[in-house]
């Protein structure tokens, strides 16, 4: 880890975000009994298994395995270093990270400053693009645009819009008087460089500025809007270090809080139409960056919220746009609407003309059904008064009736597609039980998705492993809880534990308390280097075991511990006198060995 911050600093940081907090910015937690649980960031998922501990401070996902503290969190979900989630971290509780001090060589680090650059410089150009858009000759084209647009000067700054002069060096000149490189700008997408003359220029020139903010409201690119005519007419930064279009979401930092708050998200195609619907009142609504939504997109709108309202323009484009993003976030487990505007109107010109309560009641509030709209979607390739396309379009809507898990909902739609057809409700439902049989959905699967129903499997699980394994992660357990317990296992069996994953964990452990460490499973994590060893130790911390223990109950762990490892250690003598046996000639003996090898692995398995 080059940079390495002082660990008590780290452990400050780590101390001072409760893991409840953070988890719940990005996944939407309910609590039950003393744990919080949501849907898993880290894999798909319908049923909640993605548990939060507040008394140890850490997670766990019975699903797909991954744990640790809050720092593993926000490694995870944002995929960066460790040193860039403990400034994080240290953001959020308002903290200072000391100068850090350098132990992994040159290139690490020079990469990371590079990085650090690109941040600033983004953050520079935002701050300059805004003043002069705002307060200057140059930006008064771009701010007489954003005037007949009816953008007040309140949205303008909420969204730091700017302007960048028609000038191919302005902004090359102002990066390098901050002491930026050119060719480190190229690669941030801040400048563009000509091949055929080698020189550097300007990348966004005489255009309207929306900077786009990741999730933690940092700029990490630009969208640029021509106002003089300039082709293209919109400009977006290119994929980098820091900008990724198909994971971000316009908006979303700010309306993050509102999401949460409403418990429904607005996904607009672009960010005028975001900007016109805050202004009037709307600040749950987000946008893709100029492309299709893409998988990772709908996961993460996912997390944060079930019901997502897609209100695109509705034209042809539009409508075959909502209809691809309906599809992939209803395969994400979203609750799917999808709005229509009248008149063939974008939501920024709806918004113009009818006013915000017109949107909310005629737009938002009248949105369509997920099924509702892939209905009225199919039906737009059929002459409905043609005997053979009303078949073809009876035929199709039954197919996506079939995929539907809940039986009043499939009853809803079938009663409707029968009585506006005249078609018999029992022949349809005919149809619909044979597609479901293959379709592989022929029972409905409430009952094992259920949380519940998951946790008594797991237990289940538990209960068929082996008593010396299951004694082992006991022991584990109350060694995390206790100082005292793990020198007593540590005085008696040390690290002679069967199954080599608890050896190194148990090794790791020793280790930590020898440094002075408190019993504290969050911090112990954070120790271990290896992220499959992290989710080892989670695991065995979530689980539910009683509070106290006693030192019978400690020696009976040890005894059935030791006992199988005297099975084993047996079993290797045994083979050795079997090899030394058959050198001799002596296949009699060996066999005899060979029995007694077999009789103790058969107890080795029952055990």
């Amino acid at each position: 880890m080059s940079n390495r911050i002082p660990e008590n600093v780290v452990e400050e940081i780590r101390t001072s975000n409760d893991i409840v907090d953070v988890v719940g910015e990005y996944v939407q937690l309910k609590k039950k009994s003393r744990n919080y649980f949501g849907l898993c960031p880290f894999h798909g998922e319908k049923t909640p298994s993605f548990s939060v501990s507040p008394d140890k401070q850490i997670f766990h996902c019975f699903g797909c395995g991954k744990g640790g503290n809050v720092l593993t969190f926000v490694r995870e979900i944002e995929g960066v270093s460790f040193q860039e989630a403990v400034q994080m971290l240290a953001e959020k509780s308002g903290q200072q990270i000391p100068q850090a001090t350098n132990e992994d060589g040159d290139e690490a680090s020079g990469q990371n400053q590079e990085i650090q650059n690109l941040y600033e410089a983004h953050e520079w150009l935002t701050k300059l693009y805004h003043h002069l858009l705002r307060h200057t000759k140059e930006g008064k084209d771009g701010y007489e645009y954003l005037q007949e647009r009816e953008l007040t000067q309140e949205t303008i700054d909420t969204f730091q819009l700017g302007y960048a002069p028609n000038s191919k060096d302005f902004t090359l000149k102002f990066l390098q008087n901050k002491g930026f490189h050119p060719q480190t700008m190229v690669r941030g997408g801040l400048l563009s460089y000509n091949e055929d003359n080698g020189e550097y220029g300007d990348r966004f020139r005489g255009r309207i500025i929306f900077p786009i903010r990741n999730h933690q409201g940092k700029t990490v690119g630009f969208a640029g809007r021509s106002v003089h005519g300039n082709d293209p007419k919109y400009l977006n930064s290119p994929e980098t270090e820091l900008f990724h279009k198909g994971k971000l979401l316009f908006n979303f930092d700010l309306a993050r809080s509102e999401i949460r708050k409403q418990g429904e998200v607005v996904l607009f195609e672009g960010q005028m139409d975001v900007i016109s619907a805050y202004q009037a009142g709307f600040k749950n609504g987000i946008a893709t960056l100029g492309t299709a939504i893409t998988d990772a997109q709908a996961k993460l709108i996912r997390r944060y919220v079930e019901k997502v309202i897609i209100c695109y323009d509705s034209d042809n484009a539009g409508i075959e746009a909502s209809y691809k993003a309906a599809n992939l976030l209803h395969n994400a487990g979203c609750d799917v609407r999808v709005a229509n505007i009248p008149d063939g109107k974008d939501p920024d010109e709806y918004i113009h003309t009818q006013g915000s309560e017109a949107f909310r009641n005629h737009v938002l509030d009248s949105s369509a059904t997920y099924m509702g709209f892939i209905i009225k979607y199919l039906r737009r390739g059929f002459n409905l008064q043609h005997e053979g396309d009303r078949i073809r379009y009876i035929e199709k809507v039954l197919d996506e009736i079939a995929k539907i898990d809940k039986p009043v909902e499939r009853d809803y739609y079938l009663r409707d597609l029968a009585s506006e057809h005249d078609l018999s409700l029992e022949v349809l439902e005919k149809e619909i039980t044979d597609r479901r049989k293959k379709q592989g959905r022929e029972k409905d699967n409430n009952a094992s998705t259920s949380y519940t129903n998951y946790k008594v499997e797991k237990k289940q699980e538990a209960k068929l492993l082996p008593a010396y394994h299951n004694a082992e992660r006991h022991l584990i357990y109350y060694m995390m809880q206790d100082a005292a317990i793990a020198e007593k296992v540590q005085d008696t069996i040390g690290g002679a534990f069967n199954l080599n994953e608890h050896q190194v964990v148990v090794t790791y452990l020793y280790a930590y308390y020898e440094e002075g460490y408190s019993p504290n499973p969050g911090q112990f994590i954070e120790q271990l280097p290896d992220p499959n060893m992290k989710s080892l130790v989670t695991e065995i911390a979530m689980m539910k075991l009683q509070p106290d223990i006693s030192d019978q109950e400690i020696q009976d762990y040890i005894r059935v511990i030791s006992a199988k490892k005297n099975e084993k250690d047996n079993i290797t003598s045994l083979q050795k006198q079997q090899k030394e046996a058959e050198r001799q000639n002596d296949p009699v003996k060996a066999a005899q060995i060979a029995m007694e090898i077999l009789k103790l692995k058969q107890s080795l398995k029952s055990n």
